[in-house]
This record gives C-alpha cells, sequence and structure tokens, in this order.
C-alpha cells in the first residue's frame, strides 16, 4: 500500500467520526492534553510502563497547528485537521509495527465459519 491510498483511507475513516467541526478537538482541549502529558504522575507512569519518558512533542505540535487554524472557517478547520491527523495515522500505519505480521483482508473468507462446524455445534449444545 502506498501512503497515498493510505492517506485516503483514514481521510475516509475520520470524516465518519468527526462528522461536524464540533467533533474536532478544540485547542484548550489539546493544550490540557499537552500540559497533562508532562505532569509528574503521567511521566512517571510512562516511566514504569516503558522505561522512558513521554515524548510529547507531538501534542504540542497538535495544539500549535490548532491555533494556526484559528482564522479558518469551522468546515475549513474541520478539513485540515482530518487531513494532518489522516497523514499521521497512514505515517504510522505504514511504518513497522507488530501488525507487520497480518494481511488486512479486503473481502470476508469464504465459507467461514465452515457450515459442518455450526451443525455439529448445535446438534451437540442446546443454544437458547
Amino acid at each position: 500500500m502506498d501512503f497515498k491510498t493510505a492517506v485516503e483511507q483514514e481521510t475516509r475513516r475520520l470524516q465518519v467520526i468527526h462528522p461536524t467541526p464540533e467533533q474536532i478537538p478544540g485547542c484548550m482541549s489539546l493544550l490540557d492534553d499537552f500540559l497533562s502529558c508532562n505532569a509528574f504522575g503521567f511521566q512517571l507512569k510512562s516511566l514504569y510502563r516503558y522505561g522512558g519518558q513521554a515524548v510529547c512533542g507531538r501534542k504540542m505540535g497538535d495544539f500549535k497547528f490548532c491555533m494556526s487554524l484559528k482564522s479558518l472557517d469551522q468546515d475549513e478547520k474541520r478539513e485540515a485537521w482530518i487531513r494532518r491527523r489522516a497523514e499521521w495515522w497512514a505515517t504510522r500505519r505504514l511504518a513497522k509495527s507488530s501488525e507487520d505480521v497480518w494481511d488486512m483482508r479486503t473481502e470476508p473468507l469464504q465459507n467461514f465459519p465452515p457450515k459442518q462446524l455450526i451443525s455439529d455445534l448445535t446438534e451437540h449444545h442446546e443454544i437458547s
């Protein structure tokens, strides 16, 4: 899969998640995310779980990006936010991860679950 296709898929997904401009996060919410990321408790939890400090630069980047959108109307803000997040998710999807062992199906498996298995299960167990 190429980057452009991944961005298009993520854009469609995010447009469903954020159908109106009110669903995108506000700048104050993003600032709160950044500040809580830098809080002592959050950093301590990150140190315990992952062995290092949480990196909060992306959260500050999101806040700055949101502030740069202040002059746009609501629909333009939504589109710009969705485009930015789609590019981030596409980059993340195309990078190496533990999911590299799986292939995404584009259509369902044929004859799954097998009809024989279903009939065997229903014969031996009452379904109520």
